[in-house]
């Protein structure tokens, strides 16, 4: 382990032990500091690439350390019987993984999955299909990555400037191709999947595939909180759906009533609920796409569980209709419900007789 690495892991709080030693500061001071984000740390970028091969997901593929990191790399330890570490010290063999990045030269018939892309639903309903904002967001979906990422390892080159022809590096992973997705209203089923589960700690922010004890596959989500948790309880997945379209409801998103109010949004990487939709017994939660990648893990949903799409195109390959889906996690927290007022309402005054007007004033305008 080289000195920089050393370096991250003594300097990061989650190293409590270290925290112990003598002379850790002095120790800290005689190691070359972090990289800036978003300079990639190489040892770790090597362990996200293996672990994203293997379908135990780190969230996006940048070189930085972080809690999903970590957590896909002990699940994966757990199912292969090795002992559970901390990223510094792991003894996993990484030379699979080759090099860590490869290059992608921009193709003209990616750009039709880039275009205009309104902000508001009832703009949006009115396109037949809901693009990629930019060649740039296309590039970091497809290889599983940070923008930062991207225009740091292309610098000084503009990434708001690309167009076809361009040849660009990125990390050396499985990409996800949008290009082979098509709608399909019910996924085939497979029946020897049905022994599987599918396990969510929505404290965790973890899915994992599970075959009997053994952990199959993991992946990071965006769960629901509060007034919207996701539900936790025993459910079955009813369908899965490719290329989705969703019903937009404000109601139904912030209080899950159904009202007339709604748009339908049409399919594409940038519908709300991504390039997948598999729903459960519990009417309207589902677990799904997403068109915001980046933030899978630090935000909240609407009640659902959100993942990447690149690792949810991933997870349909291991389930199917039929399935349990055990969800671990707090119930949502009940909404305040006002009170109807117990004072009494002011007691209203006596009407005032008016006085009698003067002879010489009627004949005065009023």
């Amino acid at each position: 382990m080289n000195a920089l690495l050393s370096a991250l892991f003594v300097l990061s709080p989650l190293t409590i032990l270290l925290a112990n030693t003598p002379n850790v500061e002095a120790q800290a001071q005689a190691l070359p500091p972090l990289p800036k984000a978003p300079e990639p740390i190489e040892q770790i970028l090597r362990l996200q690439i293996f672990l994203d091969t293997k379908v135990f997901c780190p969230g996006k593929v940048d070189g930085r350390p972080g809690d999903f990191t970590t957590k896909a790399l002990q699940r994966y330890q757990a199912s292969q019987g090795l002992a559970v570490t901390e990223v510094e010290s792991h003894t996993l063999d990484l030379s699979s993984v080759g090099g860590l990045y490869t290059t992608y030269t921009i193709k003209p018939e990616d750009q039709k999955f880039v275009g205009a892309l309104p902000s508001k639903p009832s703009e949006q309903s009115k396109k037949k299909y809901l693009p990629y904002d930019s060649l740039l967001e296309f590039l970091t979906e497809r290889f599983h990555t940070s923008p930062e990422l991207i225009e740091w390892l292309n610098q000084p080159n503009k990434m708001s400037a690309l167009k076809p022809g361009d040849t660009v590096k990125v990390p050396n992973v499985e990409p996800f191709k949008i290009e082979e997705l098509t709608p399909i209203p019910a996924m085939p089923e497979n029946p020897a999947f049905l022994t599987r589960t599918i396990k969510i700690n929505t404290n965790e922010k973890l899915l994992a595939v599970m075959e009997g004890e053994k952990m199959l596959l993991s992946l990071p989500i965006t769960p629901g909180s509060g007034y919207l948790a996701t539900p936790p309880g025993t459910w079955k997945i009813v369908g899965i759906t490719q290329m989705p379209t969703f019903r937009w409801d404000a109601s139904v998103l912030n209080y899950g009533v159904r009202s007339n109010n709604a748009y339908e949004l049409p399919i594409g990487p940038n519908n709300p609920v991504g390039v997948m939709w598999i729903g459960l017994s519990k009417p309207g939660i589902g677990i799904h796409g997403t068109n915001q990648g980046q933030t899978i893990g630090r935000s909240s949903s609407h009640g659902c569980m959100r993942t990447a799409n690149w690792d949810v195109v991933r997870l349909v390959k291991h389930v199917t209709k039929g399935m349990t889906v055990i969800i671990e996690g707090p119930k949502a927290t009940p909404r305040p419900v006002a009170k109807p007022s117990t004072a009494k309402p002011p007691a209203t005054p006596p009407p005032v007789a008016e006085k009698p007007k003067k002879w010489f004033q009627f004949w005065k305008k009023d």
